[in-house]
């Protein structure tokens, strides 16, 4: 069995992850844009902040390279910027859920 050694990039990647991860209202646009892509204002409403605090947090993970701004006209929307996030969020949940069970009770839980 071999051991792989993370070189300074990999860990600089996966440090950006876990900053984008440690705010709860970037981990509440991930998980929007895994469902589907959203215009900001949208996701403001849904996660009951300010827009402008919705543009800082966006500022944010498309400078982790998270996300990424697709204009549409006069308007801008937002997606995953790779289709390896959404499935990685899912099994980070299912993580969650081993290690805290009664975080996610109730039948309006869609994480399990």
């Amino acid at each position: 069995m071999s051991t792989a050694t993370a070189s300074v990039t990999h860990t600089a990647a996966l440090a950006r992850l876990g900053y984008a991860l440690s705010d709860a209202t970037r981990a509440g646009v991930l998980l929007a844009l895994r469902e589907a892509p959203a215009y900001p204002s949208d996701l403001a409403d849904a996660l009951g902040v300010s827009r402008q605090v919705m543009s800082n947090q966006l500022a944010c993970l498309r400078g982790c390279g998270l996300v990424e701004a697709v204009p549409d006209g006069r308007r801008t929307w937002y997606r995953l910027a790779d289709p390896h996030l959404a499935p990685a969020l899912n099994e980070l949940l299912q993580v969650v859920l081993f290690v805290d069970p009664d975080c996610c009770a109730g039948e309006s839980c869609a994480c399990a």
